[in-house]
This record gives structure tokens, sequence and C-alpha cells, in this order.
């Protein structure tokens, strides 16, 4: 069942490690099938040098397992939280990765500093609240799902221009529409906090970025008029002209 997804989980998950986004066994990335109801995750403490595709658990979005010889991610529950919350996404990573925690931990944003920044999230990454004692005793991990879009609602954001979200005392979530791009956008997230922590040693003036260079580059990125990179309609027109 859903053999190219668990593989394309798969390969999410062992970019991890490579981009120095997980140690150990801290982190985990699932992706769905849609259309199904059904997505697939890593299994729960598997060292990602033992970890084979056929080793990933599909799981519907009641949070049950359907198939798998392991114990899903022990973040299932807040996967699936966030699946049914947020139903446009196709992948979400939950790392340990340490610029990002570093933010978590002190329980504040990742503000939008840089154009690094704005090239993918559309204003400052929130931090959600910390569990409360009754809510981690009750369901630690759902209720680390409902933290997170309690907040979107809370402060009215896009979940898909804001792709991620610390949860305060934790660490940090991403998703996007696949999950390699889910994996793209907790990498971006590492580099911006590691960014914003030596540039707010640095200097004491307000920083932040100004909205018209935060439009400027996410929009040139994003949306109906983009025209970074090969695949819209702006880059084709002008190397039409080019020719």
């Amino acid at each position: 069942m859903l053999e190219d997804l668990k593989q394309e989980v798969y390969e999410a998950n062992m970019r991890l490690p490579k981009l120095g986004l997980v140690t150990f066994t801290w982190g985990n990335v699932s992706g769905i099938d849609r259309e199904k109801g059904l997505y697939v995750i890593k299994p729960s403490g598997v060292e990602y040098d033992d970890l084979k595709p056929e080793d990933m658990v599909v799981v519907n979005l009641k949070g049950e397992v359907v198939e798998g010889k392991m114990n899903p991610s022990s973040d299932t529950p807040t996967h699936t939280y966030l699946y049914n919350h947020f139903p446009k996404i196709g992948g979400i990573v939950h790392t340990h990765s340490p610029w990002a925690v570093s933010f978590a931990a002190a329980k504040i944003d990742v503000p939008a500093l840089n154009t690094t920044h704005a090239d993918t999230f559309f204003g400052d990454v929130p931090a959600a609240d910390a569990l409360t004692k009754e809510e981690i005793e009750e369901d630690y991990e759902g209720n680390t799902g409902k933290t997170i879009v309690k907040t979107f609602n809370e402060r009215q954001l896009d979940y898909e221009a804001v792709p991620a979200a610390l949860v305060s005392q934790h660490g940090p979530f991403a998703w996007g529409p696949t999950p390699d791009k889910a994996v793209y956008n907790a990498k971006v997230l590492e580099v911006v906090a590691e960014e914003d922590y030596h540039a707010l040693q640095l200097t004491r003036q307000n920083i932040e970025l100004p909205q018209y260079l935060l439009d400027k580059h996410y929009y040139r990125k994003h949306g109906a008029n983009a025209y970074y990179g090969q695949n819209n309609a702006k880059s084709k027109e002008h190397a039409a002209h080019k020719k």
C-alpha cells in the first residue's frame, strides 16, 4: 500500500541527517495521500542508518495504524491533527534542530529580519504557547498539534504563507505541499533562526524587515506574478524574448 509515497517519505527522512537537522533519532517526516485519506510516517526511534522504505508506517486521519510492522513516530498525533486542520499541506517535518529549538526554548517568534527569511516565510514564524501540565498529561502529542493550529487561528496567519511554527519549550514543525518541500522549509527555518540569533546579538535597534521588502521577496517566488526560477509564467516569457 502506498509504495511510492513510502519511498518519497523515506527519502525525505534521510535528508534530515544530511542537512544537519537531526541528532540521533530526533526527527521525523510524514507525507499524505489526500485522495486515500492516509499518510506515511517514520517509525518511532529507528536509527537513520537502519531505516528502509518498507519500515514506513501507514496511518489514517484518525491516527490509527493501517499498515506497518513497527510503531509509528511518537509525534503521530501531532501530524494527524495538523493534516486534519491544515487541509492543503502534503508533508510535515518535526526536528530538534538547535537554532530553531533555541527560539522555542526562549518562547519567542523567529522574526523576519532579512530577505532569506522573506523568500520562504511571509512574516515571523510564530512560537505557539507551551503546553500546560494538564495538556501534557491529557494528550501531549495531540495537544502539540492543537497549540500550533490555535496560534495560527488567533493570529490569523496563513499556514501556506508561513509553513512552520515553533512549539514553545519543545521545537519546530514545518510543512509544505510535499514531504521534500517540508524538509526544505525546515532547513530554511533553521538557517534563518541562526542568522536571527547573530543579528540580535549585534544590535539593539529595530531590525525588523520592512513590509515592502518582505512583500517583494515573498511574492517574487510565490503567487500568480512570481518570476523567480524557471517554472513560472514570467520566467518563461522572459526566456521566450531572449531566444
